[in-house]
């Protein structure tokens, strides 16, 4: 192997070009600068890229002799190796959903074949989980942010979380847990809130279904606020609105 002096240029990993039916003697290995982990493998005039993984996977070392064909499934193996690269990096800093990395992979430029390989091998290394995704998010969100379960439910629906782990996410966080949610935003809302009781009523119930709750959250949480204040004696249809 030639020493480790790293190179800018990036070659091509197509193999189109290459002889058939010929010896091929890898003639030069060097590091690329950029992307990082990945080395240019020379055979005379002809080059093609490979991630390092892959290089030593197939031992591509100075004066090692392949033919085109191998050369072939060692680019299909790279792809894969490149596609799972990437989903790392993507993954490095903050969890993902499976679409997100799907989406991620094909604006990479990634194959369906390498993304599914991925998407299969993340799984079963544990990478990726869209039911345990859609749990955190949902207490986090819920719990946490304040928002009401109909806004999360379409934030998951968004993350390409299927119907029925968006179900079981939201089922964990309770009715009592979202009310009190749905109080700690609805009594800031209700100190900024000037004017008649009934217009205070409509503008804080309204924003409260702005941030993902149900009308009856939000006649519950209304209905707690005013009695706190002991001033609870509005007439039941005021809130209907908030169906």
């Amino acid at each position: 192997m030639s020493d480790n002096r790293e190179i800018t240029e990036e070659a091509s990993s197509g193999i189109e070009h290459f002889p058939d039916q010929e010896d091929l003697v890898i003639t030069s290995v060097e590091k690329l600068r950029k992307p990082r982990g990945r080395y240019k493998i020379s055979f005379g005039p002809y080059e093609m890229t490979v991630h390092e993984d892959v290089m030593l996977k197939y031992r591509m070392l100075k004066g090692s002799i392949f033919r085109k064909e191998e050369l072939q499934d060692i680019v299909v193996v790279d792809e894969r190796q490149r596609a799972y690269v990437e989903a790392l990096n993507y993954l490095s800093r903050k969890p993902r959903t499976s679409q997100e990395i799907v989406q991620r992979l094909q604006q990479k430029g990634a194959d369906p074949d390498s993304i599914e390989v991925t998407l299969r091998r993340l799984e079963a290394e544990k990478l990726i989980d869209d039911a345990l995704y859609a749990r955190m998010w949902a207490e986090q969100r819920m719990t946490g942010h304040k928002k009401g379960r109909l806004w999360v439910k379409q934030e998951l629906r968004q993350k390409g979380i299927r119907t029925e782990l968006i179900s079981e996410a939201l089922s964990e966080v309770s009715a009592e847990e979202e009310l009190e949610s749905a109080l700690v935003v609805a009594r800031k809302k209700w100190q900024q809130t000037k004017g008649e009781l009934l217009d205070r009523k409509r503008k804080t119930g309204a924003y409260l279904m702005r941030r993902g709750f149900s009308g009856e959250q939000a006649r519950q949480a209304l209905r707690r606020l005013i009695e706190e204040e002991q001033e609870y004696g509005a007439d039941d249809q005021e809130l209907e609105e908030f169906e």
